[in-house]
């Protein structure tokens, strides 16, 4: 096998990569998240979301 094509299949540092992918998506869909739920609109839904939840309570 040539040195050219294992280089090729060499998947070293792959799974690092992968978490490196995986983590900076999990931040940026935190930091959408945030900013939605800190908005006024954000806040509306989420009196909207406690109040369905109390309503479904039997106390």
């Amino acid at each position: 096998m040539s040195a050219q094509l294992r280089a090729v299949k060499d998947d070293t540092g792959a799974s690092t990569a992968e978490y490196a992918t995986v983590t900076g998506c999990g931040v940026g869909f935190a930091a959408i998240l945030y900013k939605f739920l800190t908005s006024e609109a954000g806040q509306e839904f989420l009196k909207m979301v406690f109040a369905a939840i109390k309503a479904l309570l039997p106390f």
